[in-house]
């Protein structure tokens, strides 16, 4: 074989090579070079953005007017990256582990449709976020309905919030409406821990309760008999089987043939997320038929959409720097109306779209007053147990010194509110610390009851929650493990739930704890061990792996003041 075309190749290769190597280190130094000029001596840094899907593309848009003006901090260029995605999957990944194949990395700042992730996100872990978050958009809540159950309704009285409990529960709620034939007026709540639509819905429902008649519900209220009813009547009025996500309600109602026989007349959901699907502009298609919104009369809830920064490890002061610049800029007017023309409200202009059918914008004369942090959680907690009432409780608190006398007391409040907020369900008391039941190191202070057929007996065992000495952690953890699977209730959501302050200091070790929850677990009899640390003395890593060993979840709180909203978040959800 001749010699001379390999070595014709063998030059073509080596001149490829050189020009691709000359063309990468050309573009490195006219990067460096630009870098330099701008005065982006320290190179880039990348700022990303988590956002939720309603709002991703007007912040898209917003973060290009950005970019375009070359923003510098800290003599570093700022490179900003926005990625859509929903917020159950970012809350998920931020108190878990963050998956980094699926989602690329952690971001440095969050945008979800409402202030009650961002609650959530400080009821697990409070020390994650960083400057308080602030709203960038609104979007009220309404009523989605095929357009003769729209005509109907807006025929007759203006339906208010308020009026859901009873509309809903009535057998023939519709006749109200001129529409006797379509009988009960049925109510699809998709899960309000995980559809901010549904939690605000029920808030202004509850609103009618309060002084003003628009909010905001407070904790002491959720413990009245009249508003545990109220919650009660809609939980237990709501359409069964309707689906637990919003988009999957509209979806549904959209292609029932007949509001009459449809097996839910209506859905509260977000106005831009109406909007949106009625578009097909959330990734579903077009439905066929779109859906009418209903404005309810008397307080109405909003979608607030907080700008969140995070303070987690993997972000630097400047990246810090860079999502309060940026948060600020999306704030101005200008990019205000791309929000506007995205179908979401705004103060600086009136200005909505006009391409979509069954939207009518109305103008909002009333806005609820949202309840605080703790008390969203409690209300998404007592909706739960009202509409599941399947929740069965075995609570195991530390009475060691690391919790101290101030967090036993924050502990025994947390307690005793659930206990008298909660409309259905069942609890068990334990305690844990040295010689507290002759020779072991916890001990049971209530077994497992009704909670509302024993309030005195849970109260008197919430009383006996005294500061003691010693900490063995993972022997008490075990012992209430096996008392939960010896007395096992079948078809309920049975679970421990662990208030610790301090470390284990002796008995089991971690890894036979593991290993003999291991043993233990039967997958006919789940049982969830559900963790809420309290301070920085505890091991965060061997708490997570027991928690998510059994399916359960960790919150971490800095102090006992934390753990009564830590508590309602935990009991909140349905899983």
């Amino acid at each position: 074989m001749a010699k001379w075309p390999v070595a014709i190749t063998g030059l073509v290769v080596l001149v490829l090579l050189g020009w691709l190597a000359w063309t990468w280190l050309g573009g490195v130094l006219e990067r460096r070079a630009a870098a330099e000029a701008n005065g982006c001596t320290n190179g880039d840094v990348v700022l990303r953005v988590a956002v939720t899907p309603s709002i991703a593309q007007p912040v898209r848009d917003a973060a290009q007017r950005w970019t375009d003006t070359h923003p510098v901090i800290d003599d570093s260029c700022i490179r900003l990256q926005v990625q859509s995605v929903e917020s159950q999957t970012v809350l998920t990944g931020l108190t878990t582990k963050w998956d980094t194949d699926k989602l690329g990395d952690q971001p440095a700042a969050w945008l979800p449709d409402s202030m009650l992730w961002a609650n959530r996100l400080t009821a697990q872990n409070n020390a994650i976020v960083g400057t308080a978050p602030q709203s960038v958009a609104t979007s009220p809540v309404v009523l989605a309905t095929q357009q003769p159950g729209a005509d109907a309704l807006a025929s007759g009285n203006l339906v208010q919030w308020t009026d859901l409990p009873g509309l809903t529960s009535a057998p023939n709620g519709w006749a109200g409406y001129g529409k006797p034939q379509w009988g009960k007026f049925r109510l699809a709540v998709p899960d309000p821990a995980t559809n901010p639509a549904s939690a605000l819905a029920i808030q202004s429902a509850l609103a009618g309760a309060t002084a003003q008649g628009a909010g905001p519900v407070t904790t002491d209220m959720l413990a009245q008999q009249g508003v545990k009813d109220l919650i009660t009547k809609l939980a237990n009025s709501r359409a069964a089987g309707a689906p637990a996500d919003t988009l999957d309600a509209l979806d549904g109602l959209a292609k029932a043939a007949d509001i009459g026989t449809a097996s839910y007349s209506a859905v509260p959901v977000t106005e831009v997320d109406l909007y949106r699907r009625n578009l097909g502009k959330d990734g579903a298609p077009k439905p066929a038929t779109p859906l009418y919104e209903v404005a309810m009369g008397g307080a109405s809830p909003a979608a607030d959409f907080p700008f969140v920064t995070l303070s987690g490890s993997w972000v630097g002061q400047t990246q810090n720097k860079a999502a309060q610049q940026f948060r600020d800029f999306v704030r101005q007017p200008a990019q205000q109306k791309l929000f506007a023309a995205a179908g979401l409200r705004v103060a600086a202009t009136p200005d909505h779209p006009t391409d979509a059918v069954g939207m009518r914008w109305p103008a909002l004369t009333q806005t609820l007053v949202p309840a605080d942090a703790t008390t969203a959680q409690e209300i998404s907690a007592s909706w739960t147990a009202a509409a599941l009432g399947n929740e069965v409780l075995s609570v195991l608190v530390d009475t060691s010194p690391a919790m101290g006398d101030d967090g036993v007391k924050a502990v025994r409040d947390a307690l005793t509110g659930e206990v008298n907020r909660t409309v259905s369900g069942s609890m068990g008391l334990w305690a844990y610390a040295a010689g507290l039941d002759g020779g072991k190191p916890y001990k049971q202070l209530v077994p497992v009851v009704r909670i509302d057929q024993s309030i005195d007996q849970l109260h008197a065992g919430i009383a006996k929650l005294t500061p003691a000495n010693g900490s063995q952690l993972y022997a008490s953890i075990l012992a209430v493990y096996q008392s939960v699977l010896a007395d096992y209730q079948n078809g309920k959501h049975n679970r421990v739930v662990v208030v610790v302050a301090g470390k284990n200091d002796g008995g089991l070790t971690f890894d036979q704890l593991r290993t003999q929850l291991g043993q233990a677990k039967d997958a006919k009899r789940p049982v969830s061990v559900n963790i809420i640390a309290v301070g920085s003395n505890v091991d965060h890593d061997q708490l997570s792996a027991i928690a998510q060993d059994t399916g359960g979840s960790l919150a971490s709180v800095q102090n006992g003041n934390g753990v009564d909203a830590a508590l309602g978040q935990l009991l909140s959800t349905s899983s």
